[in-house]
């Protein structure tokens, strides 16, 4: 399944549990999670990978630097899998 598609389902099922969710297209920041997620005044950045997608040297760094910012992000390939929260 491509990556779109994928990431397609993971954003329909958040919607269904009460997200707010933004696709994250061609932002000023490089390496930026593909989806933001809001709820209840949480924030969550969602990045879609297929099954043996590996992050990029930037994305692997902007990941760290929103996670040590006090950000959650998460990196899923399948929304009833990793969907945790």
């Amino acid at each position: 399944m491509l990556e779109s598609a994928i990431q397609t389902k993971i954003k329909k099922k958040l919607q269904e549990d009460g997200w707010t969710v933004v696709k994250l297209i061609k932002t000023s920041l490089t390496g930026i999670p593909d989806l933001l997620a809001l709820k209840d005044g949480k924030a969550m950045f969602v990045e879609v990978k297929q099954p043996k997608g590996v992050l990029s040297p930037i994305q692997d760094h902007v990941i760290k630097t929103l996670r040590i910012n006090g950000f959650e992000v998460n990196i899923w390939t399948n929304y009833k899998q990793d969907y945790k929260l």
